[in-house]
């Protein structure tokens, strides 16, 4: 953060203006009475808008109708220690142990437990018990059998909580009414169950764990985590909206106010410092800050300037301030270090943020934090080609937030960023146009800062806002994108690095044929939870390579990133030669002090749809025994296993892949395992049925290996999936698996399977697929593609580095990775691409480095080939004699810098030689 920035938010935190730090007069959070009027011509002119307000009056007629015959009817419901007036709360690490003392009132009830996972069902309204307060606990239904039964409130979730916040988010909106409308009733409504509540949280103290642990540092008032006091939105909300009735009936607002202060308090003092926690602690600190007066209207001097200061500015051990929290981003990237889901999330809750506090200073806060704008900008990065973010880590498949672009249209208007709002408008129109956003509002924060009308451009051109490639190191995670529309191909290849991570090794994640049909299983029923402890975060439930059954380390915050060793485009990057995109990354696997390294790839086809090659190597450190196993999960119902005639392979029913033969518990959450032990070359076909449409197919061209072990299994559900990524029907459908094992180390001998994505009775990119080693090269990988005109060949020589040699003959290769594209009818090249290459010798080309490796394209095109190159090279090319070849060199705006002459091979004078003195874009060779 510049110096500028800096002193521009203490300028904003201490000298605000004098009108809005002198202010008493509510509401002031989301509107003002001077605004009054303008919202009632909104409510007129913005169907939209004015559905929410009445799907609120009408919803609480019910509740009005309800207390009219019995006053104590919502107020009754709140979940407190009514008879029992208890003032302690005791918790035992993450459950609710008992509470005790006394108090005036009664007070507030605490939640049952941390952990969301529950076998009980949270009861409508009308089912919960007035004035429950009874030593057996709640009482409630088993989700299962339906029966009632008196449980440990620690068993029941967050069902006391929620029960709270439904009932206060009735007050809530009862005391909006009133400011709409000036209808008392509304405001008879809601003042008891808010002071009620506020009474009871008054009296009743912080809880004490009396275990001691971590738990003790984390607790909110209400809830385990003061990250999740949702309450405070509502209660805030409450009291800013119905505060002139509250004064009007000289109502004592000293303990709501203290509860308040209290509760900023607890924020402050406790939490987990150096994650999202901050800023979603940071978003209910502002509400508390916003709502109270200025300081020195209280003795304690804790008011707006106190609580926005620690929200904003002045850290403490377990909460930091944004100005601090927000150093964690790659300001390169603009990615937050958490999975997709989480780092969203923390672009929404920071845009709130600074648009609650705009609306009260009216200084253009947004221009203070310009990383959370390009950060909203780079969540593009996480789609895939169905407007879907990535699954990796504790995520799933959803749309990016929409409020993240309506917020950032908000501002614009409001100051009058014209060309910066129509951008933004336009990405949020095309999201509406393909039907993955309706605009709505539903809360108050919506109804009130949306604006009500977007302007979009009105060409439909946009800005792509992904790229080919894309890196970002501080989650782990390599993007290769390839194809549009049913063509559209995608590949993530995902490390363990920064928050809400999994213990997954190198995974991969995958798109094709509109679906995420190699996808990743997100998160457990809960983070406590044995599924997600023993399955879902572990290296079972994802697309990798497990050594000896055993590959394992900390899942949520883990520091297990991969390198990045190899890559092409360059990231941001959309070059010319668009054939292919690649990566390879290598990895440490702890558990089993193991070295692994994948490469992956999407090369384009001669039909409209790309393939993916993926080489995952192997081996661990320590010779002696050893076994590694290749996991991938496809969508479908069924999974086929052919050998290399085509012919059906016999699987048998096995009890392999079992924590009782050693390997991980994750193993045991495979069913129907069936087997086979196999040496040729097989095909795995994944099969994909859904309504009206052709069967979605995935065919896996597999090496084979001597004494190989293939199985098909069944994995559990995909909690990652999503109707956005998976046909709707099967989103909750086991997953069909393919694990290839070998029992020794699969470093010189690879595992190396080609995708091949296509639909029933569609065009098909591949006719046939073949592997073969180099005997004196043992490292080396040779996999040629035959395409489906039965005449075009990809060659791929892939070594396991840059250092690595292949020869055969009159080929010879010091590097990383080729490929060639040629006709087997007349050898004609298509192409020619080089990566991470020293030196390159093959039909009668030879192309050397000047001293650092290159990558080099070269395309056939008419007269000549195309080509480029990142480092000096010189090329040797093959010329009939008499012939003159020349090479044309282009800057990066197309323009021809210069022509030069090739000069004949002295050592052979079948080649003509073009040296290339730096690096060039854009390149041709006529002759």
């Amino acid at each position: 953060m510049t110096k500028r920035y800096l002193i521009i938010i203490l300028t904003v935190l201490f000298n605000v203006s004098v009108a809005f730090l002198q202010s008493t007069e509510h509401p002031r959070i989301y509107t003002n009475n001077a605004s009054k009027a303008d919202f009632l011509k909104t409510l007129e002119q913005v169907e939209w808008k004015n559905e929410l307000v009445e799907k609120k009056k009408k919803n609480l007629n019910k509740y009005l109708s309800l207390v009219q015959k019995d006053p104590q009817w919502l107020v009754s419901r709140l979940q407190m220690n009514w008879k029992t007036k208890h003032n302690k709360v005791y918790l035992k690490e993450g459950n609710f142990s008992h509470s005790e003392g006394t108090a005036p009132v009664p007070t507030v009830r605490y939640s049952g437990t941390r952990d969301w996972a529950t076998d009980y069902k949270k009861p409508k309204l009308e089912d919960v018990i007035p004035y429950l307060d009874d030593p057996r606990g709640l009482y409630l239904a088993h989700k299962k059998t339906n029966k009632f039964e008196w449980i440990h409130p620690s068993k029941a979730g967050f069902a006391i909580e929620k029960i709270n916040e439904q009932i206060m988010g009735i007050a809530e909106d009862a005391a909006f009414l009133y400011w709409l409308t000036n209808d008392e009733k509304y405001a008879e409504l809601a003042a008891p169950i808010f002071l009620t509540y506020m009474d009871g949280m008054h009296y009743r103290d912080a809880p004490i764990d009396l275990a001691n642990s971590n738990q003790a540092n984390i607790s909110g008032l209400a809830t385990f985590e003061v990250i999740h006091e949702g309450i405070v939105v509502s209660l805030v909300t409450a009291y800013d909206f119905m505060h002139d009735y509250l004064i009007k009936k000289n109502t004592n607002l000293a303990n709501p106010i203290a509860v308040f202060q209290k509760w900023g308090d607890q924020i402050i003092e406790k939490g987990i410092p150096d994650n999202n926690w901050n800023l979603f602690q940071a978003r209910f600190l502002t509400y508390i800050g916003l709502v109270l007066e200025d300081d020195k209207t209280y003795q304690n001097d804790k008011g707006r300037e106190y609580f926005l200061d620690h929200t904003f500015k002045t850290s403490t051990d377990r909460q930091l301030s944004i100005e601090e929290s927000l150093l964690v981003y790659d300001f390169e990237t603009g990615i937050w270090p958490e999975s997709p889901s989480y780092s969203v999330h923390v672009i929404t809750t920071l845009l709130r943020i600074l648009t609650l506090l705009d609306n009260a200073t009216n200084q253009n806060e947004f221009l203070n934090y310009p990383i959370i704008e390009k950060a909203a900008l780079a969540s593009f990065q996480y789609l895939f080609p169905s407007g879907y973010t990535l699954g990796f880590g504790d995520s799933n498949h959803k749309i990016l937030p929409p409020e993240n672009f309506e917020l950032l249209i908000a501002n614009y208007q409001k100051y009058n960023n014209t060309e910066k709002e129509v951008l933004i408008s336009s990405l949020l129109d095309k999201m509406i146009s393909d039907d993955l956003y309706t605009r709505k509002a539903r809360d108050y924060f919506q109804l009130f800062f949306y604006v009500d009308k977007i302007n979009a451009a009105s060409s439909k051109e946009l800005p792509s806002l992904n790229s080919p490639t894309f890196y970002a190191p501080n989650v782990s995670m390599f993007n290769q994108r390839m194809g549009s529309g049913d063509d559209a191909v995608m590949i993530s290849t995902v490390g363990s690095f920064g928050n809400h991570a999994h213990a997954n090794g190198i995974s991969l994640e995958l798109f094709a044929n509109n679906y995420a049909l190699g996808p990743d299983f997100g998160k457990g029923p809960s983070y406590w939870h044995e599924d997600h402890r023993n399955f879902y975060s572990r290296f079972p439930a994802h697309n990798t390579v497990v050594v000896d059954g055993k590959s394992d380390y900390a899942a949520m915050r883990t520091y297990n990133p991969y390198t990045l060793d190899n890559f092409y485009p360059q990231v941001g990057e959309t070059p010319s030669f668009d054939k292919l995109t690649f990566s390879k990354v290598s990895f440490f696997e702890p558990e089993t002090v193991a070295d692994q390294q994948r490469f992956t790839a999407i090369v384009k086809s001669n039909a409209t749809k790309p393939y993916i090659v993926d080489v995952f190597r192997s081996k661990k450190q320590n010779e002696g025994t050893q076994k590694h196993e290749y996991i991938y999960h496809n969508l479908g119902q069924s999974l086929e296993i052919y050998g290399d005639k085509s012919q059906p392979l016999n699987l048998e029913s096995t009890d392999d892949l079992s924590s009782k033969k050693g390997d991980l518990k994750g193993y045991d959450y495979f069913t129907e395992k069936k087997k086979v032990i196999s040496s040729e070359d097989i095909q795995a076909l994944f099969r994909l049925k859904s309504k009206d449409s052709p069967d979605n197919l995935m065919k896996l061209w597999v090496k084979g290996s001597p004494n190989q072990t293939i199985y098909n299994v069944l994995s559990p559900k995909s909690n990652a999936l999503s109707p956005g990524t998976a046909p709707a029907e099967i989103v909750d459908e086991p997953i069909p698996t393919f694990i290839l094992k070998r029992e020794e180390a699969a470093w010189s001998n690879p595992f190396a399977v080609v995708f091949n994505p296509y639909f029933e009775n569609g065009e098909n990119s591949i006719e046939n697929v073949t592997y073969s080693p180099l005997e004196k090269y043992p490292n080396t990988q040779i996999i040629e593609v035959l395409l489906n005109d039965k005449k075009t060949v990809d060659r791929l020589v892939l070594n396991a580095s840059e250092n690595s040699v292949a020869a055969e003959k009159a080929f010879f290769q010091r590097g990383l990775f080729s490929i060639t594209r040629q006709s087997n009818h007349d050898n004609k090249l298509g192409f020619l691409f080089l990566s991470g290459m020293e030196k390159y010798e093959n039909m009668g080309w030879d192309i050397v480095s000047s001293g650092e490796p290159f990558t080099l394209t070269l395309e056939s095109m008419e007269g000549g080939f195309s080509l480029s190159t990142d480092n000096p090279i010189t090329i040797n090319m093959p010329l009939a004699k008499g012939k003159d070849a020349y090479i044309k060199f282009y800057d990066d705006a197309d323009k021809l810098i210069t022509t030069r002459k090739g000069t004949t091979n002295r050592n052979d004078d079948s080649q003509v030689v073009f040296k290339i003195e730096k690096a060039f874009k854009k390149m041709e060779i006529t002759y």
